[in-house]
C-alpha cells in the first residue's frame, strides 16, 4: 500500500478565487526542469471521500470538492501554507474503501 497526501477544497475556493492554476502550473515546469517524475494530481471531487472513514472529512468541505492528491507530503505542505480555507491529511490505498486514490465521481 502507498500513502497518499491530499489538499482538498471547494472547487469554487480552489479553481476560481484562488489563482491556483498558476501554482500548478510552475510546480509542473519545476518539476519538468529539475527532470523530477510527477507525484502530484488534481482530482474533482475525488472518490476517496466516500469512503466510509471519510465521512467526517466531507461534511467538513463544501461540495463538489476538489483534492490535490501527492505522494509527496513536503508538497501538500508547501501548498497548505500558500493556500487558506483548505484541509489536509492522509490516506493508504488501494484499499477495500479506497480502491483507486486518484478515482473521481466526475465523467469528465
Amino acid at each position: 500500500m502507498q500513502t497518499y497526501y491530499y489538499l482538498l477544497a471547494s472547487q469554487r475556493f480552489l479553481l476560481e478565487e484562488e489563482p491556483f492554476e498558476e501554482v500548478f502550473k510552475e510546480r509542473i515546469r519545476y518539476y519538468h526542469e529539475q527532470e523530477k517524475e510527477i507525484d502530484f494530481w488534481l482530482v474533482k471531487q475525488p472518490a476517496f471521500l466516500e469512503a466510509p472513514e471519510m465521512a467526517q472529512l466531507k461534511a467538513k468541505c463544501p461540495q463538489p470538492a476538489v483534492a490535490v492528491i501527492s505522494t509527496n507530503p513536503q508538497f501538500i505542505t508547501w501548498l497548505k501554507l500558500r493556500l487558506e480555507y483548505v484541509i489536509t491529511g492522509e490516506f493508504q490505498a488501494p484499499s477495500h474503501s479506497i480502491p483507486e486514490p486518484l478515482a473521481s465521481l466526475t465523467t469528465v
